[in-house]
């Protein structure tokens, strides 16, 4: 069984927004959210997915669920004091509902360009090799700085940005979350860096580029021509 974590926990504050949070802005009159969701949902070997949600913002996201007709969401469940505690919510609910035996892909509700093709290939790492950490190639040089001094130029063809989604074995990653909870371990900043801390093995997935997170206007506005551009070439054959 395949099942999907989403992550909508944040409350945008780089957007410079004051009426919503981001994952809740809305492009044609659909939220970022529904975007994301909408590509698991339409996968054919995803079968459920749990989103993690501020808690204020459940009602809104449950009548948006049914007015886009969203059958796989099995669980909508609020978010935690950190994203590690939020994440954690999510994965008591796929337990309860999937079994540890299942693979999880945990991804950010904001990076709503995730390709088919990526989540497919997600799935095929977890199921060979364990794990899948989708990655695209560092395109800028990356240096390292002390008190503003170059010290260290990396060769960026080396270099990878880990993005989303995170996939695992439902079981390993929940174990690990426990683990991290019983040894007061709260502050990883991605489950990559909890499953590596803890002695699993990571494999990357190439992602593609446009596989953006929206954190900022200019990335809002990135969303917005990706979506003319594919709405465009459905109306002209491009």
């Amino acid at each position: 069984m395949n099942t999907a974590l989403i992550f909508a926990g944040g409350t945008g504050q780089r957007m410079n927004t004051r009426t919503r949070p981001k994952q809740f802005l809305e492009l044609h009159g659909k939220p970022i959210i529904l975007y994301t969701i909408e590509v698991f949902e339409n996968h054919p070997d995803i079968d459920a997915i749990a989103v993690v949600c501020l808690e204020d913002w459940i009602p809104f996201l449950q009548k948006k669920l049914a007015h886009y007709d969203i059958a796989k969401v099995v669980a909508v469940v609020p978010g935690g004091a950190t994203g590690q505690e939020s994440i954690r919510h999510g994965l008591d609910a796929l337990i309860e509902k999937a079994g540890p035996g299942a693979t999880v892909l945990v991804h950010d509700g904001v990076r709503p360009l995730v390709r088919p093709e990526t989540i497919s290939d997600c799935i095929r790492s977890v199921a060979e090799r364990g794990s899948a950490i989708t990655v695209t190639p560092a395109i800028e040089t990356i240096v390292q700085e002390e008190d503003g001094e170059i010290v260290n130029v990396i060769d960026r063809s080396v270099c990878r940005l880990a993005k989303a989604p995170q996939c695992f074995n439902l079981g390993e990653l929940y174990a690990a979350h426990e683990r991290a909870e019983a040894e007061g371990l709260g502050d990883f900043i991605d489950s990559a860096s909890m499953m590596r801390h803890f002695g699993h093995s990571l494999y990357t997935v190439e992602g593609t580029p446009e596989n953006i997170k929206i954190t900022t206007p200019s990335d809002f506005y990135i969303f917005r021509a990706f979506v003319d551009a594919r709405e465009n070439s459905q109306i002209f054959g491009l």
